[in-house]
Formats: structure tokens, sequence, C-alpha cells
């Protein structure tokens, strides 16, 4: 089996994600149906990340991550323009859904982030907002907001910080590294640490506590749109 991935397959990936990003569907339809893809073009790589999620939920994975009913732990950030971001100055106008993701060469991201642009209007409707977090320099958060044209802010957790006061941030391992390794995520993280957040999803009420939550190793998986819907509405109602 092939431990690297060719420029036909890295091709075949590309078109694959195309297809389930254009595909009818909820937005789990569309990363199982790229997961599968996936497996199919680079199994090495499917089977790699399977042993990565069943190492990390052995040891608790995400367990520690802020629980519904606690508090968000407070963050200032630089935002895709290099502006500070803070979640009290977010929570000032209501609800946030605050939501972490790997990096802007994730397929799984792109597909969760289209999902979460699509449901915009709604999110705001209710008073609500979206900000997204990733490990990556400026460049690459600048790169991912405006090729996805997210409409809300992309911010930098550098060295993933912010992920690890959390308790959400991973190391990939050796072998991940090797299967991604046509990945410069040195030039894209600033590091070459391998340390990804695991890319969990937190409802912030205006309280600053957590309404809900989603935490999965299997980055293969996301909150789906309804469930955030239906959380920033119940925050959003709450006096």
């Amino acid at each position: 089996m092939t431990t690297t991935l060719s420029p036909v397959n890295a091709e075949r990936l590309k078109e694959a994600f195309q297809q389930c990003r254009d595909m009818e569907g909820t937005l789990r339809e569309q990363l199982e149906a790229y997961a599968a893809a996936g497996r199919e073009i680079f199994p090495a790589y499917g089977e790699a990340v399977d042993r990565l999620v069943t190492r990390l939920n052995e040891n608790g994975g995400g367990e520690n991550a802020p629980r519904p009913g606690e508090v968000m732990p407070p963050f200032l950030l630089p935002d895709e323009t290099g502006r500070l971001i803070s979640l009290k100055s977010l929570l000032d106008h209501g609800p946030v859904a605050v939501m972490f993701y790997r990096g802007h060469w994730c397929p799984y991201c792109g597909l969760n982030v289209r999902a979460v642009i699509q449901a915009q209007d709604r999110i705001r409707a209710l008073g609500a907002q979206t900000v997204a977090i990733m490990p990556e320099t400026q460049a690459y958060t600048e790169k991912f907001k405006s090729e996805a044209e997210a409409p809300f802010p992309v911010l930098t957790d550098l060295d993933n910080g912010y992920a690890l006061s959390l308790n959400l941030a991973i190391w990939l391992g050796t072998e991940i590294q090797r299967l991604l390794s046509y990945q410069d995520m040195a030039s894209f993280q600033g590091n070459d640490g391998w340390v990804l957040p695991i890319p969990a999803t937190f409802v912030v009420g205006r309280d600053g506590l957590v309404k809900a939550r989603f935490v999965d190793p299997d980055f293969r998986k996301r909150m789906e749109i309804d469930d955030l819907i239906a959380a920033l509405k119940s925050a959003s109602e709450e006096r």
C-alpha cells in the first residue's frame, strides 16, 4: 500500500472534495462522502487516521475541554488583518459559536466552514455570531477566509496556545506526519511541532458560559448545522 500521495491521487482528492462540497445533503453526509472517497484514493491515510483517533479516544482526547455550564476561558487573538479580537467583545453583541479548524489545507474544515457560511443568515437572525480559530499564521488565516468568503473573523492561535488551555491540542504523531509530508505545515503554522486542535465547536452565551459543545477527536466529524442553530437559538432566548 502506498504511503505517499501521488500527483494523480492529489488531483482525485481535489475533485472528490469539489463533488462533496457541491452535493445536496447535510454536512454529515458531505463529510462521510469525502471520507469514503479518501479511503478509496489514499487508504493508508484513512487507516492511519483511524489509529490516531483510537489512540486519542483511549487517552480521553478533548474530554476535559469546557463543558456546558462551565465558563468559556477568555481569549484575545489576532484576526486575519492583525486586529485583536476578544471573546468578551463578541459576547457583548450576543451568543457566539467558537469554532476550531485545523487549517486552510484541511478539506474537512473546508466542507465545515462552507456549511456554516450558508447558515449565516439563520445565525444572524438569532442575534448570534461565529468566530473561527486556527493555528496558522495571518497569511494563511487570510487565505482561508478569502477562499471560503467567510463573513466572520478567522483568528490565529499561534502555537495552539488557546487550544492547549482548553485541552484541545493534539500531536499528530510520526505516522501522520509522514503521510502529510506533502503539506508544508511548518510554513502554515510557523513551527514544525505537528500539533493541531481537535476541531471543536462551542456555543457560548452572553453570560460567558458554554451552552453546548461538539468535541470529537475524529476530525472527520463536525457539529451538524441544525444542532448549532438550535443551540444558538436556545442561548439567544436566555435572559
